[in-house]
């Protein structure tokens, strides 16, 4: 760890008393105002933290060091540490009265031990020395009494950031302005949010709530090969939910969010209001449409659902497992030459962003999809001897069950403008909004409730709900024919908006 230090005091010079000479007394000096006190803020690991938080990863790191202590003793061939501390503060309001203040802290520390090829995981909440070595010992019983598994083995050493390649990123994880909100600044802020909506439109009848939440969190990563990671992050957010009521008695939910990691980047409770009314009111009078065949513009938000969907057919966990229509396509077409799609820890203050992977390997941006061609999976080092591939810096589960874990990922942004999407659509559906979960990763099929607006002659026209939209997802990427320039990072999983050439449309 880097350490900036700042002096204790100021150094003082004298001379000696033997040269020293009378001298007329001078009047009393002016006294200097007092510097201001400088932040107490110290580098850990890349990132600027506070000092109270290195102070807390140095205290999880003891208990670390003191576990993976006991396990060597205990002649354990392998062992993972990861301790951690959270803080969560969740305010709620509905109709203006308080509804929710839950305010958190938990710890905990997760073990994996690997022993003549046996492997154990385990978790507990008890920090105390003694009970932690129970704990470790129940836990190497554990792995004596499991089936051996070769490919379990740990990475080599040489492949982690150990020594001379242990350089993390700085990415700009912590926001100590978010850490220090209070529970009444909370309530305020949902009030705000709450109140906005209300005013925005006399059509909003009713709240479903509007609540404003912040998190903390300090980590610590430790391995028997010689690894030691620590990170520390915060989290923030905005959400308003409310009602219109529209005609036959139906109910027109609206609903919009802020998030990030720094409290200065969330829009205001007002824009968040304003937008969730304005999202139930456009909605009022909705249509079915007559089922066919359509072009469909998915907005940025329902966009993101279905990159999620490719994230989970290129994680080497599904591939190696035979649960992703994917698994024989590297290096072949998947989607159309306007799509490539990104998983990059490496974003500054990104919801996904992480200077080392589960395994302690190094963190690197990788181009998954690029030009509609499949160019790797995202693999831990499990997922990577099953498929006789390399690991891509994607392990997750450190002290835990190993697996492969995404990051920031993303389909890159285009160049066309989101209403330029609408352009040339004589008759055509937008999406807003997805429900359900009709997806087979092992065939590709996706079928799912949408809702939206109607495109008549390149433009939006009366609003659109209780139809379901399908399409093979393998058709749907390569019928993608223009991408928005309009993606943004709220989380950890982003979309631009962009069209697709046809879909079938269910409707009346």
């Amino acid at each position: 760890m880097n350490a900036s230090k700042t002096p204790s005091a100021k150094r003082r010079t004298s001379t000696p008393a033997a040269k020293k000479k009378p001298a007329a007394k001078k009047p009393a000096a002016k006294k200097k105002p007092a510097a201001k006190k400088a932040p107490a803020i110290v580098e850990a690991l890349g990132d600027a933290l506070p000092r109270d938080s290195v102070r807390l990863l140095d205290e999880l790191e003891a208990v670390g060091a003191h576990a993976l202590a006991h396990l060597r003793a205990r002649g354990v061939d392998h062992a993972e540490i990861s301790i951690g501390q959270g803080e969560r503060l969740e305010t709620g309001v509905r109709a203006g009265a308080v509804e929710l203040v839950k305010e958190a802290k938990s710890r905990g520390l997760g073990v994996r031990v690997v022993h003549n090829e046996q492997v154990a995981t385990s978790s507990t909440t008890d920090l105390g020395r003694e009970a932690i070595e129970r704990f470790l010992d129940r836990v190497i019983e554990m792995a004596e009494l499991s089936e051996p598994d070769p490919l379990a083995l740990p990475p080599d050493p040489r492949e982690l950031l150990i020594g001379r390649k242990a350089k993390f990123p700085s990415l700009d994880l912590w926001d100590s302005k978010t850490a220090r909100i209070k529970a009444d600044r909370g309530l305020r802020l949902a009030l705000a949010g709450e109140k906005a909506a209300f005013a925005y439109d006399k059509r909003i009848t009713s709240s479903e709530g509007a609540s404003f939440s912040r998190a903390s969190s300090h980590g610590v990563l430790m391995t028997s090969g010689g690894f030691v990671g620590r990170n520390a992050g915060t989290h923030a957010s905005i959400v308003v939910q409310v009602v219109a009521d529209d005609e036959g008695g139906k109910k027109r939910n609206g609903s919009h969010w802020t998030a990030g990691r720094y409290f200065d980047d969330l829009i205001t409770p007002r824009e968040v209001g304003r937008e969730a009314a304005h999202r139930a009111v456009r909605s009022l009078g909705s249509v079915k449409l007559d089922t066919g065949g359509y072009p469909v513009v998915f907005e940025r938000e329902a966009a993101r659902a279905i990159v999620g969907l490719i994230a989970s057919c290129v994680v080497g966990d599904a591939v190696y497992r035979e649960q992703s229509y994917l698994g024989q396509r590297l290096g072949t077409a998947v989607a159309s030459d306007k799509v490539t799609i990104v998983d990059d820890p490496l974003l500054a203050r990104a919801p996904g962003s992480r200077t080392y992977d589960g395994e302690g390997r190094a963190v690197r941006r990788n181009v998954v999809i690029k030009g509609g061609e499949l160019q790797r999976f995202l693999l831990d080092t499990y997922a990577a001897r099953k498929l006789k591939l390399e690991p891509t810096g994607s392990g997750g589960g450190g002290g835990g069950i190993p697996h492969t874990t995404t990051s920031n990922f993303y389909m890159k942004a285009g160049r066309t403008k989101p209403e330029g999407l609408l352009r040339g659509i004589d008759r055509g559906l937008f999406v807003t909004s997805m429900m359900g979960f009709g997806f087979d990763p092992v065939t590709g099929n996706f079928s799912r409730g949408a809702s939206g607006f109607l495109i008549e002659g390149g433009k939006l026209s009366v609003p659109v709900s209780e139809v379901t939209i399908s399409r093979n997802l393998d058709e749907l990427l390569k019928g993608i024919d223009a991408v928005a320039d309009d993606l943004e990072h709220r989380t950890s999983i982003a979309s631009p908006s962009f069209r697709v050439d046809q879909m079938t449309v269910s409707g009346k």
